[in-house]
This record gives structure tokens, C-alpha cells and sequence, in this order.
């Protein structure tokens, strides 16, 4: 249960406004009848405010921003309107779709899948593969796991930091995390091994998000398994811990898994963590269901209620 900063009234599904941070109910939700400060410095005739996700939404200079230049609708109802504080699903459909795609090139013709989707140390100047390796993955399983972890974390960030600053974490942390793997796998092996495991997944990427939420609220509560409600700081911990064994221990390819990317990953997202660390407040539990943000903004699918 969370009350309403307007009228105090209780609420087990309540909505979190993303300009001023305040936890109102379905009455208030709206900027306009909470009285949000941004109503204040928003200037646009039509009333709609802006997503985060394009920054020329905002801009009042005559050029416009770059999606105004190309002639590119980011606004309601335009085509990039789902995108619109809705990254973490995109990115998510994004990820299933390459991985059933990457299925089907490599029964047909394993080296090119291997040259499409595959961050290898042999060919590290494949610039396609920093980011096609994210999306693409080594089986069912992690795939699955790498979902959970973005589905549950992602939405909390991408509402704290806005869309387009979680796409440039979730890329960036992604790409980095892979290239770190592989950089030390050349320098570990005196050369550019041309047999060497590659690097795919995006577990950089979700360790990353796991990661600044830590920083941001390291008590939420997390279900560990669905069934062990643990803190988010604990989780954190423990998994870097048993990263940090398994490298130490067996190597940065423990297991046949990128441990050295997923060290990288959760240290990209602590130091990002630090950097957005005050900007608003952060729910105290993870959510999902109806009655939160839909794409193209609040109320419609895709929203969240009490986990």
C-alpha cells in the first residue's frame, strides 16, 4: 500500500509520476491534476509532455532536434510511438527475434551466423557484432534467464533514467561488457586466437541495470526464485562474489560463461548507478500487470501493478 501525495488516499496500485517523483493514485495521476512542478517549464500548446526518449520534443530552437531534421514522428501516435518509455520491451522483443533468427542461419550456415551474431576474438573489428552478440544468445536457457532479469529491472530504470538514456546503458553496458571479455581473451592467449570462444548474450547488459538499481534502491525486495524474498544489495553481492571465485578460481570463461562481461557489466552499472544516483525517488517493490505506463505513455499495455 502506498498513499497518494494529493489527497493521502491509500492505493495498492499506485502510479509514480516520472517529472517530479511523487506516488499518486488514479485520480491524480495525470501532471495536470497533482500540480507536477513541470508544469511549470512546459511550454507546448498541446499539452503532451515528453517521454525522454527524443529530446526535440522539448526544443524550441528553429533547427528542431534530429528525428525533426529526418522527418522521423516520435510523438504520440506517430510510428516510434511505442518506443516511447517502452525500451527494456522493445529490447526484449528485439532479443527473442535474433535469437530464432540466429537459430535458423546457423542450421543453414553455421560461419555465417557465427560472423553475424558472434563478438569473436579472432575478428574483433566486426563492429556489427559489438551489438548483434547482445541480442543474440547461446540457448533457451539463457535467453530466458537474461529476460527475467531485464523484464523485472529493466522497467524500473528505463522509468528512472528515461528511454533513450536506458538504450544508451543497455548498448553501451552490453557492448563494453563483450569487448572487455574478448580484449583480455587476446591478451591472455599472446595473439588473436582464431578458435577462441566467442561472446554472446546480454548479460552485461542485464547485470548492468541490476546493478544501478542497487545503487538507486538497495533494499528492494526480490523474490529469488520466485520464493526467497531477498534485498536487491544482497543479490548483488553474492553474485559478484561468486563471479569474482569463478574468475579467480577457473578463468573468465568459468563454465563456458563470460565471467569477466558480467564483472564488467555490474561494474559499468554501480559507476552509472553513482552518476543518476538522486534524481527522483524508486519504488520500494518490483511491479507488473495493468495500471501503469503502456506504450506511447500512461494506461496502456505493458503497465505494472504490485509484484
Amino acid at each position: 500500500m502506498s498513499r497518494c501525495d494529493e489527497c493521502g488516499k491509500q492505493e495498492n496500485m499506485p502510479y509514480q509520476c516520472r517529472h517530479c517523483g511523487g506516488t499518486y493514485c488514479a485520480e491524480h495521476r495525470l501532471p495536470e491534476n497533482h500540480g507536477c512542478p513541470g508544469l511549470d517549464s512546459w511550454d507546448d500548446p498541446g499539452g503532451v509532455f515528453d517521454s525522454g526518449f527524443d529530446d526535440s520534443v522539448a526544443d524550441d530552437s528553429d533547427g528542431g532536434g534530429l528525428s525533426d531534421r529526418l522527418g522521423i514522428d516520435t510523438g504520440p501516435g506517430g510510428p516510434l510511438a511505442y518506443f516511447r518509455g517502452n525500451m527494456t520491451y522493445a529490447f526484449l522483443g528485439l532479443m527473442w527475434v535474433t535469437f530464432f533468427l540466429q537459430l535458423v542461419v546457423e542450421l543453414i550456415a553455421p560461419e555465417l551466423a557465427r560472423t553475424i551474431f558472434v563478438l569473436s576474438p579472432a575478428h574483433p573489428e566486426y563492429v556489427w557484432t559489438w551489438f548483434t552478440s547482445i541480442f543474440a544468445h547461446g540457448g533457451f536457457g539463457h535467453i530466458a534467464v537474461n529476460s527475467i532479469v531485464i523484464y523485472f529491472f529493466g522497467r524500473l530504470v528505463e522509468d528512472y533514467v528515461g528511454s533513450r538514456d536506458f538504450a544508451v546503458l543497455f548498448l553501451g553496458s552490453g557492448a563494453l561488457a563483450g569487448l572487455g571479455q574478448v580484449a583480455f581473451q587476446i591478451y591472455q592467449l599472446g595473439g588473436i586466437p582464431e578458435f577462441a570462444p566467442g561472446v554472446v548474450g546480454a548479460s552485461g547488459a542485464g547485470l548492468a541495470i541490476m546493478a544501478v538499481l542497487t545503487v538507486l534502491n538497495p533494499s528492494l525486495r526480490v523474490y529469488l526464485y520466485f520464493i526467497l524474498p531477498v534485498p536487491l544489495w544482497l543479490l548483488t553481492v553474492g553474485y559478484t562474489g561468486y563471479t569474482v571465485f569463478q574468475i579467480l578460481s577457473t578463468g573468465i570463461g568459468a563454465g563456458g560463461t563470460a565471467q569477466l562481461a558480467h564483472l564488467l557489466g555490474l561494474g559499468i552499472g554501480l559507476l552509472y548507478g553513482q552518476h543518476v544516483k538522486g534524481r527522483r525517488r524508486v519504488p520500494d517493490q518490483l511491479q507488473f500487470g495493468a495500471g501503469g505506463r503502456g506504450p506511447g505513455g500512461p494506461g496502456g499495455p505493458g503497465g505494472r501493478g504490485p509484484f
